[in-house]
C-alpha cells in the first residue's frame, strides 16, 4: 500500500517529477513529461503497478522501514534520508538533474557507518501499470521496452531478475558511495548516454543555489517561502513556462470517495496570483516565461477561452478512467486527462486580464499582443456576463450566476479601464465605464444576503463559497465595507472546520451537492491562506498570524502541502504537491510581513 499522501517528497527537474515515501520507494514517475503517462503508478494501485525500493534489507513479508530523517539538502531539490540500523547508517540521496538530454532518476546510496545490507526492488510498468515492458540487457546495460518508451537501468552493483522485478542486494561500508540511474529515451532512438551521478550531483546543487540566490524575500517567514518558490519552480515545465497545478492525477479530495482528479496541467486561475508571487519575490524571468505561456495558450481563440490548458498550451485534455488501478486507498475512479477543460467559467477572463495588469504595472517588458488580446476578452464579456456558469471550483453540477465569477468580470473591465487610462490602449472609454458600473450594482443587489449582512455563493442562494474571500483582495469593495466584513465573518462561521480551516462551499455527504457529486472534501488550503489575507486586510492582524501559522504546521516535515487538509483524519489529501496550496501561501507572507503581523 502506498505512504500516506504527506509521506512524499518531491524531486523533479522542470519536466516532470517523482515521489518519494519514507521507506525509499519512489511510487510515482511519468515519463518524459508531468502528463506522460506513469511507469511507476503505485501510488494509486499496488506494487503490480511499477514502484522503486531503494533502503536498507528487511525480513520477508515485513514492512520496509522508514528513513530515521530526511531532509532536502539546503535549499534544493535534493532529497536525503538517513536509516539508522542495526548495523550502521546509510545515507540515500535522490535527485532529478536539471535537463540536458534525457530525464535522469539518480540514487546514490552512501554508507555513514558500519556495514548495512541493502536491496534495490526496481519493478517498472509502462502505460500506468497496465504493461508489462521487454526487459533485457544491452551492452551490459539493463533496459525496459513497451512501444513507443525505453527505459534504462545503469548501476555498478550486482543486478538479477526474479517475478519480474530487477533487484541488487549489496552492503555499503563507510565512505562507500554506489549509484543507481534511471533514464527514458523513446525506443526507436539510440540508448541514453550513461549519467555521471557525481557531476550530476554538484551541477544540480549549483544550480539551486544559483536560483534560490535571486530570492528578494527575506523576512521570517523566508523558510516557508524558499520551500514555496522551489515547488513551484519545480512544478514549472521549462521549454513552455507554464505551471502545473501538481504532478499527480487521482490523489482523492475524500479518501475512499470519487472526487479525483488530474491536476498535471495548467490552470488560468492561478495565472495572476503566481505572476504576482513571483514578481513580488525577484523571479522576473519565470514571471515572463509564465506570461508568455499564457498569452500563447489564449492567442488562437480568446472567444473560448479555456479554463485549463495542456503544459504546451494543448486544448484537448480529453478525460477517461483507468479501471485497471484500485486507486489511493481504494478511491475511485483513477481519471487522466480532465473534463472540466470545456467548462464555461468566467471567472477567467478576470484573472487573465489581472495577470496582465500586473506585468503591465511592474514594468514586465511589453509583449505588444497583450493589449490587444485584453481588449479582445471584454469585448467578450461583454456579450457574455450575464450567462450562468461554472464558476472557479469546476462544479458538474447546473450552471449558475456565480457572484465570484461576476466579480472577476467586473476585474477584468476594471482593469482594462485602467490600461486604456494610462494611455497604453484604446478602447471605448466610458461605455466601459459604464458596463464595470453595470456589473458591480448586479452583483451587489443580486448577490447580497441583506438579512444576513453576506455575500453568497451564486444569485439567489443562501450557501457560502469562499472564493468570496477575493473580493477585497480584487478591489471590489474595500476591506472596510460592512459587507465585506460580514462576508467574511459569515464564512468564519458557516465554513470553518472544527481545527479552523475553510472550505471551499459547503457539501453534502452521500447526496449530491451544489457541485453535483456526492461526498464530501477536506479544507481547502488555498482558501484558509485567503482568509488569513483578509482577516489582516480588515485590522485583525494577530488573527491572520496565527491562522497563518497554524496552515505552516500543516506542512509535511518538508514543507510541501496539498491541495486540502482533512481536519477528520488530520491528513494531507489532494492532489500534492499543490501550486494552488503554495502561491497563496507565499502571498500571505508576504502581507504579513509587510504589515509587522508576526510573532518574535
Amino acid at each position: 500500500m502506498a505512504g500516506r499522501i504527506e509521506d512524499y517528497a518531491l524531486i523533479g527537474d522542470m519536466q516532470t517529477a517523482a515521489l518519494v515515501c519514507r521507506d525509499g520507494t519512489v511510487d510515482w514517475l511519468c515519463l518524459p513529461r508531468f502528463d506522460s503517462h506513469a511507469i511507476f503508478a503505485g501510488l494509486l494501485g499496488t506494487e503490480e503497478h511499477g514502484f522503486w525500493r531503494l533502503g536498507p534489507e528487511h525480513a520477508e513479508g515485513a514492512e520496509p522501514p522508514a528513513a530515521t530523517r530526511r531532509a532536502y539538502r539546503g535549499d534544493s531539490l535534493i532529497l536525503e534520508s538517513e536509516w539508522d540500523t542495526p548495523r550502521g547508517t546509510v545515507r540515500v540521496t535522490d535527485f532529478m538533474p536539471p535537463r540536458d538530454g534525457a530525464p535522469q532518476l539518480i540514487r546514490i546510496v552512501e554508507g555513514v557507518s558500519g556495514r548495512v545490507p541493502m536491496r534495490s526492488a526496481l519493478r517498472m510498468r509502462f502505460s500506468y501499470g497496465r504493461v508489462v515492458p521487454w526487459v533485457h540487457r544491452h551492452e551490459g546495460r539493463t533496459v525496459a521496452v513497451a512501444g513507443p518508451d525505453s527505459v534504462w537501468f545503469d548501476t555498478s552493483a550486482e543486478t538479477y531478475g526474479e517475478s519480474l522485478t530487477t533487484y541488487s542486494d549489496f552492503t555499503v561500508a563507510p565512505g562507500e558511495r554506489i549509484a543507481f540511474t534511471v533514464s527514458w529515451e523513446p525506443s526507436h532512438k539510440q540508448p541514453p548516454p550513461l549519467a555521471e551521478p557525481e557531476q550530476s550531483l554538484e551541477a544540480t546543487e549549483e544550480f539551486w543555489r544559483e536560483w534560490v540566490e535571486h530570492c528578494t524575500y527575506h523576512g521570517p517567514y523566508r523558510e516557508a517561502v524558499i520551500r514555496s518558490l522551489i515547488t513551484l519552480k519545480a512544478l514549472t515545465y521549462a521549454p513552455t513556462g507554464g505551471i502545473v497545478a501538481a504532478p499527480t492525477t487521482s490523489l482523492p479530495e475524500d479518501i475512499g470517495g470519487v472526487r479525483n482528479w488530474d491536476y498535471r496541467y495548467t490552470w488560468l486561475r492561478d495565472a495572476a496570483i503566481t505572476l504576482s508571487s513571483l514578481l513580488r519575490t525577484g523571479y522576473r524571468e519565470e514571471a515572463r516565461a509564465w506570461r508568455e505561456w499564457l498569452l500563447r495558450a489564449v492567442a488562437g481563440d480568446p472567444e473560448n477561452l479555456q479554463i485549463m490548458y495542456g503544459i504546451a498550451g494543448e486544448r484537448e485534455l480529453g478525460e477517461a478512467e483507468l479501471d485497471w488501478l484500485p486507486g489511493y486507498e481504494g478511491s475511485t475512479p483513477v481519471r487522466v486527462g480532465n473534463g472540466a477543460a470545456h467548462q464555461l467559467q468566467l471567472d477567467v477572463y478576470g484573472e487573465v486580464t489581472e495577470a496582465l495588469h500586473l506585468a503591465h504595472m511592474t514594468g514586465l517588458a511589453r509583449n505588444d499582443y497583450a493589449s490587444v488580446l485584453q481588449l479582445k476578452l471584454i469585448r467578450y464579456l461583454e456579450d457574455h456576463w450575464q450567462e450562468p456558469d461554472e464558476g472557479i471550483w469546476e462544479v458538474r453540477g447546473p450552471r449558475r450566476h456565480f457572484v465570484h465569477s461576476k466579480v472577476m468580470a467586473w476585474v477584468a473591465v476594471d482593469r482594462t479601464i485602467k490600461l486604456i487610462e494610462s494611455g497604453d490602449a484604446d478602447g471605448p472609454l466610458e461605455r466601459w465605464k459604464q458596463l464595470r458600473d453595470d456589473i458591480h450594482r448586479d452583483v451587489c443587489e443580486k448577490g447580497y444576503d441583506k438579512e444576513r449582512n453576506t455575500f453568497t455563493q451564486s444569485y439567489g442562494s443562501r450557501e457560502l463559497d469562499a472564493s468570496l474571500l477575493l473580493i477585497p483582495q480584487m478591489g471590489f469593495l474595500p476591506p472596510d465595507d460592512k459587507r465585506v466584513i460580514g462576508t467574511i465573518e459569515a464564512i468564519q462561521r458557516e465554513l470553518s472546520t472544527s481545527d479552523g480551516f475553510i472550505l471551499r462551499y459547503p457539501t453534502d455527504g452521500k447526496d449530491e451537492g451544489v457541485d453535483g457529486l456526492p461526498g464530501d472534501e477536506g479544507a481547502f488550503l488555498a482558501c484558509s491562506f485567503w482568509m488569513a489575507d483578509d482577516l489582516a486586510m480588515i485590522g485583525r492582524v494577530d488573527e491572520a498570524r496565527r491562522l497563518f501559522e497554524k496552515l505552516l504546521g500543516l506542512r509535511n516535515d518538508l514543507g510541501l502541502l496539498a491541495e486540502e487538509w482533512d481536519s477528520r483524519l488530520k491528513r494531507q489529501v489532494g492532489n500534492f504537491p499543490q501550486a494552488f496550496s503554495h502561491v497563496p501561501l507565499i502571498d500571505t507572507a508576504l502581507r504579513l510581513t509587510a504589515s509587522g503581523a508576526y510573532g518574535g
